[in-house]
């Protein structure tokens, strides 16, 4: 009884917020995601067991957290600002060097990625969006870290044919334990982009760290398709990590958001070569023939972001584990992994330092979070965004 009355109670709802467009898409799926229970079990609280340090504030739009050592990480500002802290002190002046970016919408500056060797070559890969002629568009740079600033700059990836809106750009990049940079781009809030194969948003790419193109890519020698493309039917990963070890790809993905189907749907997924995530033909628990599902779903949105597998010692009982943070959501979520399928799931942080847009190991062991409370989206804060740190409760 009780779940005929909310499946009322929801159809009510969405046809009022949404008449003009519920005959566009289907509703079902998206009420069968908010009625099923969660797949992946709650774990038991592991939240005494850390300690949460505010080791920096005063960022503005922080997108992304990349550890360079043990004592050293950098973030980027998508103002078009590349930070670093130092010692637990966030340095006052941003790095020299850093491109021109097109600071619009959910654009500006974004990722940042060291290359396998940067302990002897210095080179960092810098994801950000310009403005060109045939619209926004995502480009990746490489540069060399010198005493300077960034110099020696090389285009990896000049971007493609984007779109006016200013959304939807991905945008993360992220070194393999085979040496290939891979890239995740949005399909610009045109979802039919996903399923084109000879259009790059909406997609995984795959290329050697000086731009070309790996010659094991799936799709090479195809001329129905771009030998970029690594997988694709994406409609806007934000979050990508690569576990050190074992080489799994898992991605966090945006779901809809009702104006172009029923809200929710957010995903976790495992990337494999030559894969379709099936967007816009599928979302939320729907299934199609040849199309991968979600390793976990999350209906209401979470709005999940940035990712990061934990292989440090100072949490035992995390080892292996797989987190992710969340914009809507406003917390941390850890998966517990049984290779690549989660076994159960946690949420930490929630609702304590607001909207979460990455998460990284940092070289001591602990985890480190950017807030992202100084966007578009946000409400704002006058002490700007944080930087913070778990480190055990016992230290």
């Amino acid at each position: 009884m009780w779940i005929v009355v909310r499946a009322t109670y929801l159809i009510v709802i969405s046809f009022i917020a949404w008449t003009s467009m519920a005959d566009a898409y289907d509703l079902l799926s998206w009420l069968k995601a908010r009625l099923s229970s969660e797949e992946v079990p709650f774990l038991e609280s592991t939240s005494d067991t850390f300690r949460v340090d505010v080791v920096a504030e005063g960022l503005e739009s922080p997108w992304a957290v990349v550890p360079a050592s043990r004592d050293r990480l950098f973030i980027t500002e998508r103002p078009g600002r590349l930070r670093i802290v130092e010692h637990g002190r966030l340095l006052p002046d941003p790095v020299p060097g850093a491109p021109r970016v097109a600071y619009q919408g959910q654009g500006g500056l974004l990722d940042i990625a060291l290359h396998p060797e940067y302990g002897t070559n210095r080179l960092a890969y810098l994801a950000y969006t310009v403005e060109t002629d045939k619209g926004l568009m995502t480009r990746v740079t490489r540069f060399e870290e010198t005493g300077e600033g960034l110099m020696n700059p090389l285009v990896i990836f000049p971007g493609v044919p984007g779109s006016a809106k200013a959304k939807h750009f991905g945008c993360r990049i992220r070194f393999g334990i085979d040496r290939k940079l891979y890239i995740t781009l949005g399909e610009r809030g045109e979802g039919w982009r996903a399923q084109d194969l000879m259009d790059l948003n909406g997609k995984t790419l795959r290329l050697n760290d000086d731009g070309l193109i790996p010659s094991d890519n799936p799709f090479v020698g195809r001329k129905d398709v771009r030998p970029e493309v690594f997988s694709w039917g994406h409609r806007n990963s934000q979050g990508m990590a690569i576990h050190p070890e074992t080489g799994l790809i898992l991605q966090t993905e945006h779901g809809p958001s009702w104006d172009d189907a029923p809200g929710g749907g957010d995903e976790v997924n495992l990337i494999t070569a030559g894969s379709n995530y099936g967007w816009p033909l599928v979302h939320h628990r729907e299934k199609l023939e040849g199309t991968a599902p979600p390793l976990v779903e999350y209906t209401p949105a979470l709005a999940p972001a940035g990712c990061t597998f934990y292989l440090g010692d100072a949490f035992p009982a995390w080892r292996g584990d797989f987190f992710f943070v969340n914009l809507k959501g406003r917390r941390l979520v850890r998966l517990k992994m049984d290779g690549h399928r989660p076994v159960g799931q946690e949420h930490l942080l929630t609702d304590s330092f607001g909207r979460l847009r990455d998460v990284a190991q940092g070289g001591d062991g602990y985890l480190y979070v950017i807030t992202s409370d100084t966007d578009a989206y946000g409400p704002g804060r006058a002490r700007g965004d944080r930087l913070l740190r778990l480190r055990p409760a016992k230290q």
